[in-house]
Order: structure tokens, then sequence, then C-alpha cells
């Protein structure tokens, strides 16, 4: 019995410790001079059959500064299925695939076909990756038919 009760004065003696969030837990702005994305919510979501990413390129200290940009699209078991296209300028209609983009607010499109295959994707759960400089930024999204 004096054993259950020293092990709840432990269990409520931990909880009352203040605690610090864990390294790369919560928001955090990217360190200066080091570019990355702001990824927004595709839409429409649930979509069927196309959908548009928005995204940002932030972080750039000087004007013309560039930035390597790629958009993946994955499906539930981290597949890559698409590699949507760039709408507007820079760079109409390429693929969003190491491309070489100044800060700004740019969007993407996806068709909802898979890669090298003209096939429609099935319904279901994707998430799509943008991945600016080398930091990786992940959203889901829906196709419903």
């Amino acid at each position: 019995m004096y054993h259950r009760w020293a092990a709840l004065a432990l269990v409520l003696a931990l909880c009352a410790i203040p605690t610090k969030p864990a390294a790369g837990q919560g928001q955090s702005s990217p360190p200066r001079g080091r570019k990355s994305g702001v990824v927004g919510q595709n839409f429409p979501n649930p979509f069927n059959p196309e959908t548009t990413i928005p995204f940002q390129v932030v972080g750039c200290e000087t004007p013309g500064e560039r930035a390597v940009v790629t958009i993946r699209i994955f499906n539930v078991i981290a597949q890559h299925v698409a590699t949507p296209r760039f709408e507007g300028v820079p760079a109409p209609n390429q693929p969003v695939l190491n491309l070489s983009l100044p800060c700004g607010s740019y969007s993407a499109f996806w068709d909802g076909k898979i890669l090298n295959t003209g096939r429609e994707a099935a319904s279901g759960m994707y998430t799509y990756v943008v991945i600016v400089d080398g930091t990786r930024t992940a959203k889901k999204m829906f196709i419903a038919k």
C-alpha cells in the first residue's frame, strides 16, 4: 500500500514540473539568410479531378535572390504519384522540379493524373511536399470521385 502512495506522489510531482518544447517542435521562423517555403492548403479540397497548390518562397535578403523549389505528390504508402506544373511567370506549365524562383507567392496545378501514365489517381488521401532549398513542408489533400 505504501508503494502505491509513493508512486502517486512521484507522478504528481513530475506533472508539476514545467517543460519546454523539444528541438524541432513548434513554429519558428527560419534562421536569418535561410530561404524556406510557406505552403497553403490546396483548393478545392476535396477535389475532382484537378487542384491548385498555393505556396510562397520567403527569407530572401536581397532582391533577385533565388531558391530551388520542388513539389511532389505522394499517396498514403509514400509512393511518388505526381509532380504538379507551375502556374504563371517565370516558368509557365513547367513541372515544379528543381525550379529556380525568386521570393514571392506562386501556385502549382495538378490535373489528378498519375506520373508518366496519364491515368487518373484513385480517390483517397494524398500528401504534397514542397521543398525550398532543402526545407520540406507537407500538407494533405483528398480526391473524392
